[in-house]
C-alpha cells in the first residue's frame, strides 16, 4: 500500500524549494531571450544555495534520526506514482488557461505547451528555471537516499562503484547549478515552450529516470570491479564533461563577450549583418558537439557502477541518444530558418552533426 510518507514526499521537496527559491537572496541577470515588450527577461538565480540548504536539511534529519537515511529508496515507487500525478497537473495548469498555439492541436499543445517563457509573481519564479532546478534537487536527494541503502544493506562489503556513481553525479548536479547563467543561452530556454515535455519532464522524469542506474543497482553486492574500469568510467565521463560544459561556455562568452577568446582561442564567425554563427573551437568539431558530450557523461555514470549485463544502467546513455539524435535535427531546421544561406555555409564548414569525422 502507498505510504503517507511517499505520496507527501515529492509535493514537499517542491514546495521547499520552491520557498528557498523565493526568500534566498539570488543575482538577477538578464537572459537571451526576449519578452513581449522586446527586453531580454531577467531571472533570478540563487540554485547552488537552494541546493545546498535542501541537501543540508536532508543529511541534517537523517543525522537526527527524523527521517530514514534510505526512505527516498523505500519509498521509490509510492514518490514516482506521486510525482506522476503533480507533474500531469502542472501541465494541465500551465498550458489550458493559455491560448492554443494553432499549430499542433490540444494534445500536440499539452505535450510541447503554448507558453516559451512563463513567469509568476512579478517575474521572480521563471517557470524553466524553477522546474530545473527542482528536478536538480531532487534527484540528488534520490542518489543520496539510494546509495544509503546500499551502504545500509552491505555495509560488509559496500560497492566502491558506487561511490565513484554518487561522486560524478552529485558534481554534474552541482556544476550545472553553479552554471545556470551559461545554460540561458542553451536550446531548452531558447527554443522550448513549457508543456507536459518539459513540466513533467522536470518534475518526474528527470528526478526518477536519471538515477535508474542506482534504482536498478542499489540492492546488488559489490561486483568487485577492477581499478582500471573505474578509472576508465571516470576519464569516459570527464570526456564528455570536458566537450558538453566547453562547448556551452564558448557559446555563451561568444553570444555575450564576441570577441573574447576562449581557453586561448580568439572566436572566429560567420557574419551577415547582426547575424553571427561561431564556427572554431568546440564548434568546429561538430555542430552539436555539446551531445556528443552528454551522451558520453552518461555513458560513464553507467560504466561506473560495474554491472554491465543489467540493463537498467544502460537506459539512461541510451535514453540520450533517442533524445538528442531527434533535437540535432529540430536544431539544425531552426537555425536554417533563422540564419539562412550562413547556416548553410557552416553546415559546409563543419559537416559532423555530433560525433567529428562520424555522424
Amino acid at each position: 500500500m502507498p505510504s503517507l510518507a511517499g505520496l507527501l514526499a515529492p509535493p514537499l521537496v517542491y514546495l521547499l524549494v520552491l520557498l528557498l527559491h523565493l526568500v534566498v537572496p539570488a543575482r538577477e541577470v538578464d537572459g537571451y531571450v526576449a519578452g513581449p515588450d522586446g527586453r531580454p527577461l531577467r531571472y533570478r538565480l540563487n540554485g547552488l544555495r537552494v541546493f545546498a540548504l535542501v541537501v543540508a536539511l536532508w543529511a541534517g534529519a537523517g543525522w537526527l534520526g527524523l527521517l530514514p537515511w534510505d526512505l527516498f529508496y523505500r519509498e521509490r515507487f509510492t514518490m514516482l506514482g506521486s510525482a506522476f500525478a503533480l507533474g500531469l497537473a502542472f501541465t494541465a495548469a500551465v498550458v489550458l488557461p493559455a491560448p492554443p498555439s494553432g499549430r499542433h492541436g490540444l494534445l500536440g499543445d499539452l505535450y510541447l505547451g503554448r507558453i516559451e517563457n512563463p513567469q509568476f509573481l512579478g517575474g521572480r519564479v521563471d517557470a524553466k528555471m524553477y522546474l530545473y532546478l527542482v528536478g536538480a534537487i531532487l534527484l540528488e536527494l534520490n542518489i543520496l537516499s539510494f546509495a544509503a541503502h546500499h551502504l545500509l544493506t552491505h555495509a560488509d562489503d559496500p560497492s566502491p562503484g558506487v561511490f565513484v556513481h554518487v561522486a560524478l553525479f552529485s558534481f554534474f548536479v552541482t556544476e550545472y547549478l553553479n552554471f545556470e547563467e551559461v545554460h540561458l543561452y542553451t536550446y531548452d530556454f531558447v527554443a522550448e515552450r513549457v508543456g507536459f515535455k518539459l513540466g513533467w519532464g522536470c518534475l518526474v522524469f528527470y528526478p526518477f529516470f536519471y538515477c535508474i542506474g542506482l534504482w536498478t543497482t542499489a540492492a546488488l553486492p559489490n561486483p568487485h570491479a577492477s581499478p582500471l574500469a573505474l578509472g576508465a568510467s571516470v576519464l569516459v565521463f570527464l570526456s564528455g564533461w570536458a566537450l558538453s560544459r566547453g562547448a556551452n561556455l564558448q557559446k555563451f562568452y561568444f553570444k555575450t563577450q564576441p570577441q573574447r577568446a576562449f581557453l586561448g582561442i580568439a572566436p572566429e564567425a560567420l557574419v551577415v549583418d547582426d547575424r553571427r554563427v561561431l564556427v572554431n573551437g568546440f564548434w568546429g568539431l561538430s555542430r552539436h558537439i555539446n551531445y556528443l558530450g552528454e551522451i558520453l557523461m552518461a555513458l560513464g555514470l553507467a560504466l561506473s557502477l560495474g554491472y554491465p549485463a543489467v540493463i537498467g544502467p544502460w537506459l539512461y546513455p541510451l535514453y540520450y541518444v533517442a533524445l538528442l539524435l531527434p533535437r540535432q535535427a529540430d536544431d539544425d531546421a531552426r537555425c536554417a530558418a533563422k540564419y539562412g544561406p550562413l547556416w548553410q555555409e557552416y553546415r559546409r564548414r563543419v559537416p559532423s552533426r555530433i560525433i567529428p569525422r562520424l555522424y
